[in-house]
């Protein structure tokens, strides 16, 4: 696949290297050219400084043969731009962005446009680790799936 994205932080420089790492063709977007020091010198994907929401350097990204697109900046505003270019100008296939405030992220999911909203999911994660002392964000899930089906069988029996 082609990927690209917009942000070179902690986010999109994982994610970067992830998807290379899997065989993925991959273009990194940020401003600073500094953010890209994250992603290692065995990266062997390209990196476009600029901003994503210009068209041409999406252009110069490749955006035109993309098969997904990731807007990552910790701006809501740029992100939510990037993917509707993304989506509407340049028709990439699968657009996700992510979205810091849970109304906007709903508001734009009911748009069409797909979002992760790390504020809800943190806040999903502490509330359940809360009420069944389970921190999903370290569980395995097949052993998790055990450790509900052990409290299954307690409660049958």
């Amino acid at each position: 696949m082609n990927v690209v994205i917009v942000g070179c932080g902690r986010v999109g420089s994982t994610l970067a290297r992830e998807m290379e790492a899997a065989g993925h063709h991959v273009t990194i977007i940020d401003e600073r050219v500094s953010a890209f020091s994250r992603l290692g010198e065995d990266f062997r994907g390209d990196a476009i400084v600029g901003t994503g929401i210009d068209e041409s350097v999406l252009r110069r990204a490749g955006i035109e043969r993309a098969d997904c697109f990731a807007s990552v900046t910790n701006g809501d505003n740029r992100n939510l731009m990037a993917a509707q270019i993304a989506k509407e100008i340049f028709k990439v296939p699968r657009v996700i962005t992510r979205i810091y405030d849970p109304i906007r992220e709903e508001v734009y999911r009911e748009l069409g446009l797909e979002t992760v909203c790390s504020t809800r999911i943190i806040a999903d994660l502490v509330r359940d680790y809360f009420v069944d002392g389970v921190n999903r964000a370290h569980a395995e899930p097949a052993a998790e799936a055990a450790r509900l089906a052990r409290l299954g069988a307690g409660r049958a029996s």
